[in-house]
């Protein structure tokens, strides 16, 4: 097994694995994050000033947890297809 083939070829890669469960888990971990700060703090308990900016640093933290998977899972893809290896889809 070549160096390619352990890190991305297919959903055995390393980069394949992450891709296929690691990153999505991820990203529905952040959204679930921002959609609880939205509907929790600002529609059921809207009325209250404290409930609110718990909501708002809720939906920021969400929000900062997309922007950096993203932004690191993009600079993997940019590293990676650099160096030649096509990770898994």
């Amino acid at each position: 097994m070549t160096f390619a083939e352990f890190v991305g070829s297919g959903s055995t890669g390393v980069v394949g694995l992450i891709n296929v469960f690691v990153v999505p888990a991820l990203l529905a971990l952040s959204f679930l994050a921002f959609i609880w700060g939205t509907v929790s703090h600002f529609f059921i308990h809207g009325g209250e000033e404290s409930s609110r900016a718990e909501g708002r640093q809720f939906m920021l933290w969400g929000l900062i947890g997309l922007v950096s998977i993203i932004a690191i899972w993009s600079f993997v893809w940019i590293v990676l297809s650099t160096l030649g290896i096509r990770p898994a889809a």
